[in-house]
């Protein structure tokens, strides 16, 4: 469990800030996490909409004109 998210996203900044990737760099880690993936079986989706009713509902509630108005 994280405990301080500050200290965590101050690491995360700095990371990324000292390891700057090219496109190519970032497709080859993209792929390689794909095929593993793959190779656990979790991807593909069997069925990739699945339980998207709920997310629609959880939107559509979150992107209400009257809750936009209170961020």
């Amino acid at each position: 469990m994280i405990k301080n998210a500050h200290l965590l996203n101050d690491l995360n900044h700095q990371y990324q800030q000292k390891s700057k990737r090219t496109y190519q760099e970032a497709l080859v880690i993209f792929e390689g996490l794909w095929n593993e993936a793959v190779h656990l079986g979790k991807l593909p989706l069997k069925n990739p909409l699945e339980g998207i009713e709920k997310d629609y509902r959880i939107a559509k509630a979150l992107n209400h004109p009257q809750y936009k108005s209170n961020v």
